[in-house]
């Protein structure tokens, strides 16, 4: 078993500590000890904590567009594809036990001045919206009917995932694919 190099143990805790306690409640040195790691490593592996959260936000959007892919590839057209991430965002959020979207999280902790890391979050968000719009383009829309319909998708699936996170609930997961599939005509 190959050891993890401090860089990783670092990137592991940060990414627990930001996802389940907040960027803003997560200090550098809460990171160095449960990482297990000495703080002079630390600094040579990472400038700042802002530096560790791009670097999070980056792995996290990665991680999250490869398991909506995975996870929506049986489906066969756009639309299904679209209403098949509904089930990926309801799955994801039940095991998380509705802690929520990690890029919705970290933007609304954010203190001014971390614009890095609100460039990391609108790049997820932006290539969730290429996404849809991408699913859409299968489905014969010209290019401004999809774009429009993208957005309204977008603000479905963002006002669900927060509020979900809320209620603590799958109901506006649910209610928004009733929505979606109304919106698609399927």
């Amino acid at each position: 078993m190959q050891k993890q190099s401090v860089k990783e143990k670092i990137i592991e805790t940060a990414s627990r500590l930001f996802y389940f306690e907040g960027y803003n409640q997560t200090g550098i040195n809460q990171i160095i000890e449960e990482a297990g790691v000495a703080k002079s490593s630390m600094y040579q592996s990472f400038r700042s904590k802002e530096e560790i959260a791009v670097e999070y936000l980056q792995r996290r959007h990665t991680m999250w567009m490869g398991h909506l892919s995975d996870y929506v590839s049986v489906k066969k057209s756009g639309k299904e594809k679209i209403i098949g991430a509904m089930a990926y965002i309801k799955d994801w959020l039940e095991n998380v036990e509705y802690r929520g979207c990690g890029f919705q999280n970290i933007v609304t902790d954010l203190p001014k001045g971390q614009g890095s890391i609100a460039d990391q979050v609108l790049l997820h968000k932006n290539e969730l919206l290429d996404w849809v719009r991408e699913e859409l383009k299968e489905e014969d829309y010209n290019i401004e009917e999809g774009d429009i319909l993208a957005k309204e998708i977008m603000v479905i699936v963002e006002g669900a995932i927060i509020l979900s996170q809320i209620q603590k609930n799958s109901w506006p997961v649910i209610s928004a694919e009733s929505a979606l599939r109304k919106l698609l005509a399927l």
